[in-house]
This record gives C-alpha cells, structure tokens and sequence, in this order.
C-alpha cells in the first residue's frame, strides 16, 4: 500500500487495483476520563507523556474512508455534517478537494451508528449528501437504532443489513467487530495484489496509549468487556505481513500498519 496524493483534508493511497481516500470529516475534543480500565473504572488522572492534551482534553480526529476500484465508489462512514460538534463536517469538502463527485457514490456502508459515522448521509443544507446513492449497508443488530434517528428516516428503504462475511462486492467484507457499539462491524478491503486494509471504525480511540494499552476501554463502549476482546483480536490479526488498517478516531489521516513488542502494539502511520 502506498501514498499516491495528498490535500488539506485527503489522503490517496493505492492498494493493489484499488485506490482509498482518507477523507478528514473534523474532530472532537473529548476529557480523559472518557478512558476505563477494567471494571469501568476510570483511567487515573497521571496520564503518560505520549498523550497530547489540548487545553486539558483528548483531541479525536474523525476520518471516512472512500473505496475505489472496479466500477465502484464504497464510502465507509459519513462523518457528522451539521448534527454534531460545529468542528466536523467537512467530508464533504474533502471529496470535492480530492476530486471526487458525490454523485459518483452509489454505495455506503457505516461501522455503526453513533452521530459521527452515519449522520453525514444528509448534508448540513438538508439535501442528501450522496444523491445517487443506492445501497446503504446497516450492521444486522443496528437497524432498529439506524431505523429511530428522524434525521435519517428518508434513508430507510434503501437501507440493508450487514453481519460478519458479509461481501459488499467482490474486494470489500464485513468483519464482527462487537463491543463498542452493539453490531460494530469492520469492513475488510483485499487487493488482487495480496494486501489488506481493514477499516475498523472506533476500535481505538485514543491511538497514543490504547495501542500500547488495550485493556484500556472507552466510556461509551457499549460492552467495555467485549471492546477489550476485540480490539486485542484485531490488533493481534493486524501484525501479520501485508495488513493495514484504517481507523475513524486516528490521527489522520488515520492509515498505517500495526507492529507487536510483547504485549505492547505500535501504530505507524502511512
């Protein structure tokens, strides 16, 4: 996998056949005891020197990732746009500065269904942000909450379930991925070349200590005990020759590799 192009808020990469585009939608600025160590308790106040505050919080970038490749355009996540915190929504802009046309994309599957990944399907003047789109791809266990969000009732009868091995098309996979959100589900982008990008949503959310401790949790996940599990399998999958992964709360542009020392696990940023 390897760097094509670069702008304020994309990233283009090649992997095999296929292109990706990291596409900045924004960022939130959260307080460190959004962090939990076992037994939901909250991560003490001394927080390691490797983690960057900004006037006291824990800055979290919020990426999309775009798909290309035979005939298709597969945007995984849709940002916040206007329905969150006024620092996001920029997806939109970012496509445009990479050179995509929204038009272009047909197809949207979302890691699930928290304000940041799915309410960018409707641009902040009210129009659909993607207007010609015609698949969109709900984790199974989320459809009932995708379903309750009035901002999006437009949406529902273009919508489709997703669970685990689950093909979008012939390159892009769902992948379980339980814990933080009750059907968060990774989607899984293979080359003809050999290389893998997983794009795994929040797996991580605080790149600079959830990597050398994943035992560290997330105040919302919605099963801290499961979030754990699963990020220690990923991880453990991700440091195998010729995987990468893609992250929504990484620094962006959030793509890189996954290396092991022990129990410790480093992120090296493409």
């Amino acid at each position: 996998m390897k760097k094509l192009d670069s702008g304020v808020n994309y990233v283009r990469y090649a992997i095999g056949e296929l292109h990706v585009v990291a596409l900045r939608d924004g960022y939130v600025d959260m307080p460190a005891s959004r962090l939990r160590q076992a037994g939901d308790r909250r991560f003490g106040s001394d927080l390691p020197a490797q983690v960057e505050l900004v006037d006291g919080r824990l800055r979290l970038s919020v990426n999309a990732f775009l798909v290309i490749g035979h005939g298709e355009h597969i945007l995984v996540d849709t940002g916040a746009a206007n329905a969150w915190e006024p620092t996001m929504g920029s997806l939109l802009d970012a496509l445009n500065e990479a050179g995509v046309a929204r038009t272009a994309i047909r197809t949207v599957a979302v890691t699930h269904t928290h304000e940041d990944h799915v309410n960018g399907l409707v641009a902040a003047d009210g129009s659909d942000a993607f207007p010609n789109l015609e698949r969109l791809f709900i984790p199974q266990e989320e459809v009932p909450i995708f379903d309750e969000i009035g901002r999006l009732s437009r949406f529902r009868g273009r919508r489709s379930s997703v669970r685990d091995g689950f093909q979008l098309c012939a390159h892009v996979t769902a992948v379980q991925a339980h814990g933080h959100a009750v059907g968060h589900t990774a989607y899984e982008v293979s080359s003809a070349a050999g290389d893998t990008l997983l794009i795994w949503g929040d797996i991580v959310h605080v790149p600079s200590i959830q990597f050398a401790r994943p035992e560290l949790t997330w105040e919302y996940d919605a099963n801290q005990t499961e979030a754990r599990s699963t990020r220690e399998r990923l991880l453990r999958r991700a440091v195998q020759p010729g995987f990468y992964v893609a992250g929504a709360h990484l620094d962006f542009p959030g793509v890189g590799t996954v290396t092991q020392y022990g129990a410790v696990f480093r992120f090296n940023q493409l």
